[in-house]
């Protein structure tokens, strides 16, 4: 393995165009297999994932000079050549010359002449043809996005998680984005209260309500993503934290049984993507009407597990509307039924956004996340 963080990137942005290599799982491998400085590591880190979040505009500005689509380990060096070109400033001799360098010798003429043309043609500003395009997402994501949060607000939020994600530390050195620290925050109880997270994989969440002195039980229906919260709970010496492998659609408790009950549901994770360059690429907008589905049936099955007095969180780190109000808007009869009155937003930047759900859009220093909280009556 080379030592050279531009060929680094090179071959990692050539898996995951070619194989559907995760860029999150793939690069620490990669990166952990050379001897290379830890700023050298950076730029790899940035040159894979800038150039995977801001595909769509890098391929816009180098294909217009092309007369064919080029090979992948072309298409891999023009495309981070072009991100040092537009977006990071590098100096165009020097990210020219130093992506030819790089590049497969076989590639090398092209990469030159193409990046010597978007160096001239960018030196002065960059057009695009539509916003997607501009910010570098499917179309259907800016769509949806607008059509639901209002045209500001979506590309405010839009252009936010095109930025690299900050890392954020608990008290008890658990990384955690500080949006799920408010979701947990937000689940009401306190010491000894039983509580049960029902989609709790990593285990962020679970341990977050332990280490308020909560009687925790983290369920998640997949064995391996069950693991890992039994990791995070052993690493942080939790003891009432307890683990069980379970389908959230079909929970194994007993009805009214919790003090607290949370869904952290699995969404289409549309409010988080400048934490997975590649996600935006992945997700459908199929996934979402499926996803939207599951939701709904997780949060009908966990409302019978809240105790009279108890109470019900529903979260999820999307901005989508079918993922947030109209599962909440769905549920709401089932909801009626049971006794269950809406709360008002927890503390922190949370905005109304339909009905009993609170919006906290992308900032600088939080992912995007919806919530809903309820009561039982007693």
């Amino acid at each position: 393995m080379t030592d050279d963080p531009r060929r680094v990137a090179i071959a990692a942005i050539q898996r995951i165009d070619e194989d559907g290599a995760y860029a999150n799982v793939l690069l620490p491998k990669m990166l952990a297999e050379v001897d290379m400085e830890p700023r050298d590591k950076g730029f790899a880190t940035e040159l894979v994932y800038g150039s995977t979040r801001q595909k769509r505009a890098l391929d816009h500005l180098v294909d217009r000079f092309l007369v064919q689509d080029p090979p992948p380990a072309a298409r891999a060096a023009l495309r981070i050549g072009a991100h040092q070109l537009v977006n990071l400033g590098t100096p165009p001799h020097a990210a020219v010359s130093a992506t030819v360098d790089a590049s497969p010798k076989r590639f090398r003429g092209l990469v030159n002449a193409i990046l010597r043309k978007v160096a001239v043609a960018t030196k002065d500003g960059v057009t695009f043809p539509t916003q997607a395009i501009e910010l570098s997402y499917p179309d259907w994501i800016v769509e949806r996005l607008t059509a639901d949060l209002g045209k500001e607000r979506a590309l405010a939020a839009l252009r936010q998680m095109n930025e690299p994600a900050s890392v954020h530390h608990r008290d008890d050195g658990y990384v955690q984005d500080p949006s799920s620290q408010l979701v947990a925050a937000a689940v009401p109880g306190g010491s000894g209260d039983l509580v049960v997270d029902v989609c709790a994989a990593p285990g962020g969440k679970s341990t977050a309500l332990a280490q308020r002195g909560m009687r925790v039980i983290a369920a998640d229906q997949r064995l391996s993503r069950a693991g890992l919260v039994v990791g995070n709970r052993d690493r942080l010496e939790i003891d009432d934290l307890h683990v069980v492998q379970s389908d959230g659609t079909a929970p194994p408790f007993p009805p009214a049984s919790f003090d607290a009950v949370l869904v952290d549901a699995p969404c289409s994770g549309i409010g988080a993507l400048r934490r997975r360059a590649d996600a935006r690429w992945r997700i459908t907008a199929k996934d979402v009407v499926e996803l939207a589905d599951l939701q709904r049936r997780i949060l009908t099955a966990a409302a019978d597990l809240v105790r009279p007095g108890g109470h019900l969180v529903y979260s999820v780190c999307t901005l989508t509307a079918a993922e947030s109000t109209s599962v909440v808007d769905n549920v709401a009869p089932r909801l009626a039924e049971l006794g269950c009155v809406p709360l008002d937003a927890p503390e922190g930047d949370w905005v109304a956004f339909g009905g009993p759900t609170h919006i906290l859009v992308p900032g600088a220093d939080h992912d995007g996340m919806v919530i809903a909280r309820w009561r039982r009556a007693e």
